[in-house]
Order: C-alpha cells, then structure tokens, then sequence
C-alpha cells in the first residue's frame, strides 16, 4: 500500500518548467529565442541573414551583438550594419530587374572594414591586373 501511494504521489507531480539540467539532449540544439528588436530583418530570414553577414565581413556575431543579449543595442557595429542594410537596399531598387546586386560581400569581401580602393581586397587584384593587358580594340 506504501508503495502505490507513494508511486500516484511522484506520477501526479507537475514536470518541470524550463530546459531540462544539463542541456538539450545529445544530437539536439537548444531552440533559438523569440528574436527581439528586429528593426529591418524578417525573423524567417534571419539566420541566414546573419551567416550571410559573418561571412562577408569575417567576424563572429559578438562583432556586432552583445554575447547572451542579441537585442541589445549597445555596440555600435549593431547601428553601422543597419545602416548599411538600408544603403544596400537603396542601391538595389536602383537595378530594374529587381535583383540583389549589392551586398555586404561586394565591398567587404571577408574583411572588416570595405575595400575603398584597388589593392584592398581580392577582387580588385584581378581588376589590377586587367589594367595590364593590352586591350583588343575593333
């Protein structure tokens, strides 16, 4: 009798809230929060978005976010790369086939800061090189 009640008094407690201790189980990611503070992005794009980001200019996301609070807008990077997603957009409507042309990669080719000038970044060493050759004219 000691063992029935005791075994209706652990099945009838309610399980715990939250992650289970010691993280998700092996093979399985954490589900990624409700993103906050989106200004510009559309959440079902966002993660592609962001690995488009980190590879065109070569840094991790704590570049531009705060570790553990991705909503904040404290580092300025955060602001800079808003503004240059509006400039980006700008220049696009510009193409009248409605294709994105420019982006973050164009100019930033893995690099931090964009390339402004020949020499700066990989493509431009084909562009110096092009300078070289003699140009077959009609």
């Amino acid at each position: 009798m000691l063992v029935l009640f005791l075994s209706l008094a652990a099945f009838g407690q309610q399980p715990p809230e939250g992650p289970p201790p010691g993280g998700p189980p092996p093979g399985k990611r954490m589900p990624m929060p409700e993103p906050k503070n989106l200004k510009l992005l559309k959440p079902e794009h966002l993660m592609e978005t962001m690995q488009s980001f980190r590879v065109a200019l070569g840094v991790r996301c704590d570049f531009c976010h705060v570790q553990n609070d991705f909503a904040s807008d404290e580092k300025p990077h955060k602001e800079i790369a808003r503004k240059m997603i509006v400039m980006s957009r700008e220049i696009n409507t510009n193409f009248p086939d409605g294709k994105m042309h420019v982006t973050c990669y164009t100019c930033h080719r893995g690099s931090e800061e964009p390339a402004t000038k020949p020499g700066e970044a990989e493509h431009a060493e084909h562009a110096e090189h092009a300078e070289h050759e003699p140009h077959n004219q009609p």
